[in-house]
Parts: structure tokens; C-alpha cells; sequence
């Protein structure tokens, strides 16, 4: 199953592997669902924070990247 929800993002963490940031970000989607997702730097956004709405892209249920939803015309 493939497809994209409506998030708010709870909580964004940032960690260095190897010379590499990756995020552990907690999202929380309208219905109450919570979910965790550890994604490398091509799957977040720059500068996202607690607080933002997203767009969240998953496949077979899992969160594989997270995205800021288009802004007016």
C-alpha cells in the first residue's frame, strides 16, 4: 500500500552518522495515530520543527518521507 497522509510533526531530532544527519521525527496524523520514523536528509525537509504540518508518504504502512504541503496559488 502506497500513499500520502496529513501529519503534525511532534517532535524532530537530529543525529550525525558517519558525517551524515538523519532525523528521528515523531508525527502525529489527524486521527490520533502516532508514528516514529528514523529518515535520512532526502526524506525531510530543511529547517522542519515540532509544530508543522506535513505530508507524510508511506509505503506498506511505514513512514518513508515527510514533505511540506503546497502553499496557496
Amino acid at each position: 500500500m502506497v500513499g500520502e497522509r496529513e501529519g503534525i510533526v511532534v517532535e524532530v531530532r537530529a543525529f550525525d552518522l558517519h558525517g551524515v544527519t538523519y532525523y528521528d521525527l515523531t508525527i502525529a496524523d489527524p486521527n490520533g495515530t502516532v508514528d516514529h520514523a528514523r529518515l535520512g536528509p532526502e526524506s525531510v525537509p530543511a529547517d522542519l520543527r515540532a509544530g508543522e504540518s506535513v505530508l507524510v508518504m508511506r509505503i506498506a504502512n511505514m513512514v518513508v518521507s515527510v514533505r511540506r504541503p503546497p502553499t496557496g496559488p
